[in-house]
């Protein structure tokens, strides 16, 4: 009893505090409310009210507007950030291809010492992650992305100067420590450019680039290493790698002039285009700036440790990677269906497509209907559906039917959890920077501990590049041709997901519960001195 005494008076005190701080933020703004501020100060006029340029204009005006800084940002931003992931990933997959191509063998490189070169660039992934989060939240994205996408690619066109195997292990920890901080800063740009009903659409458009890389990456890497080996003397696999690497600089170079700031400070928007820029993110927010209070980056990052929701959507995070451990073997599953390698390789390219559909048309509809809860899990349930065909029989149509399934399912969790992890934690800025970041890092743990592939069969270009460490073990070859065993493990990832997003539902209701029981006492003494409700400010998006 004493204990869930305890857990409401936190539950309140956390509600107090977003409370307090949106107080302390709107002592803070310059502008008059001429009366209506003492009665509601998180009205959207009140909120208008903010913003000079804004404040005067017609609603039919500031539609347009709202339109425009949308549109700008549809244009500019984000198919940069889109493409810059698609070769983020291609990147992260290049060594497997790689691979093939004879470089372990180039280098005298054991499978112990390969596997520890893939391991070692988790560890500098891991290791950036959270405070390179942190410094992307306080500078400039237009200057900070771009030099991070450089940063990876220079140890990108260095590999092929390795001649053992420290020097590839050199190289690889240094791509992963460079690029750390990509993922997790794209994610809080965007969120702090979208309203919550924008963002799950277009974060499913960015995040359809790691579906797309695998669509894509092996036609593209098969082009290299099957027609450049030779040529000044160089083998293909290093053909390979100085081409990524020089794309990867070109690309971070260009996106300078694409990228956008904050909301506040983008050179390319007029000062119009600006105050609507934040005044859209504001609104969405119920009143809330993203850059609200004096917080440091340390203060931002202890705040994410100490919120539940931190460790709940790292767990869903965890989980739905648990979920795609197939991805390293996939190659080896559709293998099993007896037709040629050209074959496999291209069966691979329709499940990941619809995979992509699947992600765009899921984000899609949880911003139409602002719902996060069954947009999750439902996809859930289609991949546990497919994994039940999978290892259910041995025909191969249904089998293929439920690669796709399994596929489809995943792949949108993974963008719902990202969208809904950013909407539920608004502001500040800071930690919400490291909410994502502490999540993608507790994602990674289990891929640092790379092992031998003991399937024994080719990756055949497979964009993929790393499984758990305990994947291996279930994809044996005496589990041929169902894989029960790794059907297991995909089974517990998505059941586990759908209880975490069960958890975070729970949670969700229990804060808004508590809003709405302050709400409502707040307007009945408000009645009582004759003032009109106040608006409900801010509720968790469920």
């Amino acid at each position: 009893m004493m204990v869930h005494s305890l857990q409401k008076d936190t539950d309140k005190a956390e509600v107090e505090m977003r409370e307090y701080a949106h107080t302390a933020d709107q002592d803070k703004a310059d502008f008059a409310l001429e009366g209506r501020r003492e009665d509601d100060e998180n009205s959207p006029e009140a909120i208008l009210e903010r913003y000079p340029l804004l404040r005067d204009m017609t609603p039919a005006e500031l539609d347009k507007l709202n339109r425009r800084v949308r549109r700008r940002i549809d244009i500019w931003m984000l198919p940069m950030i889109t493409f810059m992931l698609f070769i983020n990933y291609l990147d992260r997959s290049n060594v497997t291809n790689a691979r093939i191509a004879g470089m372990q063998k180039d280098l005298h490189m054991t499978d112990v010492q390969w596997s520890a070169g893939i391991s070692l660039f988790y560890v500098g992934y891991m290791l950036t992650q959270l405070p390179g989060s942190l410094l992307l939240s306080k500078y400039k994205p237009r200057i900070i992305l771009p030099l991070t996408m450089i940063a990876w690619s220079i140890p990108t066109i260095c590999l092929p100067l390795a001649t053992n195997a420290a020097g590839f292990m050199v190289c690889r920890f240094l791509v992963g420590f460079a690029e750390g901080p990509f993922y997790p800063g794209i994610a809080l740009l965007t969120s702090s450019w979208y309203v919550k009903e924008e963002l799950p659409f277009r974060m499913a458009i960015w995040q359809g680039a790691i579906t797309l890389s695998a669509v894509f990456g092996g036609p593209f890497a098969a082009s290299i290493l099957e027609t450049m080996g030779g040529i000044a003397n160089l083998p293909s696999w290093k053909w390979f790698l100085l081409i990524e690497g020089a794309i990867s600089i070109f690309v971070g170079v260009a996106s300078y002039w694409f990228l956008p700031n904050w909301t506040n400070n983008t050179p390319w928007l007029t000062l119009e285009e600006t105050e609507m820029a934040q005044y859209r993110i504001v609104k969405s927010a119920g009143g809330i700036d993203e850059m609200q209070g004096d917080y440091t980056l340390f203060q931002g990052a202890k705040l994410a440790a100490k919120d539940p929701f931190t460790w709940l959507f790292a767990a869903l995070h965890f989980f739905l990677i648990v979920g795609q451990a197939y991805k390293e073997f996939l190659p080896s599953i559709l293998h099993t269906f007896g037709e040629s390698k050209l074959t496999t390789y291209l069966l691979q390219s329709p499940c990941y497509f619809l995979g992509y559909l699947a992600t765009l048309g899921v984000g899609w509809s949880s911003g139409r209907f602002k719902e996060f809860t069954y947009h999750t899990a439902v996809p859930l349930v289609l991949s546990i559906v497919g994994v039940a065909m999978m290892i259910s029989t041995e025909n191969i149509g249904v089998r293929y039917t439920g690669i796709c399934f399994l596929i489809m399912g995943t792949a949108s969790g993974l963008n719902m959890q990202v969208s809904w992890e950013t909407t539920v934690i608004p502001s500040p800025r800071h930690k919400k920077a490291a909410v994502i970041a502490i999540a993608n890092i507790c994602k990674s743990i289990p891929v640092a501990f790379q092992i031998v592939d003991r399937t024994d069969h080719p990756s055949m270009y497979t964009v993929s590049s790393t499984s758990h460490w305990f994947s291996p073990y279930f994809f044996l070859r005496n589990q041929e041709p169902l894989y029960r065993l790794a059907g297991g493990l995909l089974l517990v990832g998505c059941g586990a997901s759908i209880l975490s997003v069960l958890a975070v539902r729970w949670r969700v209701n229990r804060l808004n519960k508590v809003l709405d029981s302050q709400n409502d006492v707040e307007n009945e003494q408000r009645r009582e001195r004759g003032q009109a409700d106040k608006s409900q400010a801010w509720r968790f998006p469920i």
